[in-house]
């Protein structure tokens, strides 16, 4: 940065030093308290996105949109032990983990069977496409175990403070850790451009079943190193 100072002969310069970064925010395991919370970020999110308008009917949406994340990212990945948060809860990452991995729980009976009847009946008429479009997403993710990230999101009043960064590193450092690889689907080039700070490459390229929009699955080997990742 630099600032003019002004004397009573000519304009000076005088560099000033950058003010440090702030430092990351606190990152925890999220708990059962949290998911109303993890639901409302992740609604606030992604309510006007893309996705959301081509998978969810326009009648009462964001009601179909916050049980979506409640059930999805709040009972599933709480219960599992594959949610972070900020301490305020402003940013959420929700993963579904390698079966049997280090630190995560089996998936509770009930948990699942809310989720195979809740789903289709949230997507409603949509429901068709969104499953055949699952289906070439799994065509297209990685062979072997991996940590799929199924839902990432800050509050727009939180962003650019590092939030998102941070709330992936823990699941990102188990995947180092054991060798297993991380793997996303995205639905813009932004959002598959934010991974690729994280060391994700583009591993295809396609579009939803019913041509609307296109997707990228991304994949992560263990031990890449992030680049530029903090301000995220």
């Amino acid at each position: 940065m630099v600032e003019w100072a002004v004397t009573d002969r000519r304009p000076t310069v005088r560099r000033i030093e950058d003010p440090p970064p702030p430092p990351p925010p606190s990152v925890r395991a999220a708990e059962e308290r949290d998911i109303p919370r993890i639901a409302a970020t992740l609604t606030l999110a992604l309510g006007d996105s893309r996705w959301t308008r081509w998978a969810l009917p326009a009648d009462g949406r964001m009601q179909r949109l916050m049980r979506l994340h409640e059930l999805s990212a709040g009972h599933r990945a709480v219960s599992t032990g594959t949610a972070w948060v900020t301490d305020d809860v402003t940013a959420v990452a929700a993963w579904i983990p390698p079966t049997g991995a280090p630190g995560t729980r089996p998936l509770p009976a009930d948990v699942r069977v809310a989720l195979e009847r809740e789903l289709p009946q949230l997507a409603a008429d949509r429901a068709a496409a969104v499953d055949r479009t699952d289906e070439l997403v799994a065509a297209a993710r990685p062979t072997g175990p991996h940590w799929w990230l199924a839902h990432l999101g800050t509050r727009p009043t939180a962003r650019r403070q590092g939030a998102a960064a941070a709330v992936l590193e823990p699941a990102l450092a188990r995947s180092d850790e054991t060798g297993v690889p991380a793997a996303a689907a995205v639905h813009t080039w932004a959002n598959a451009v934010f991974l690729r700070r994280f060391g994700f490459t583009v591993a295809g390229a396609l579009r939803t079943a019913d041509d609307e929009l296109p997707l990228w699955v991304l994949v992560r080997e263990p031990g890449v190193s992030p680049r530029n990742a903090a301000s995220a």
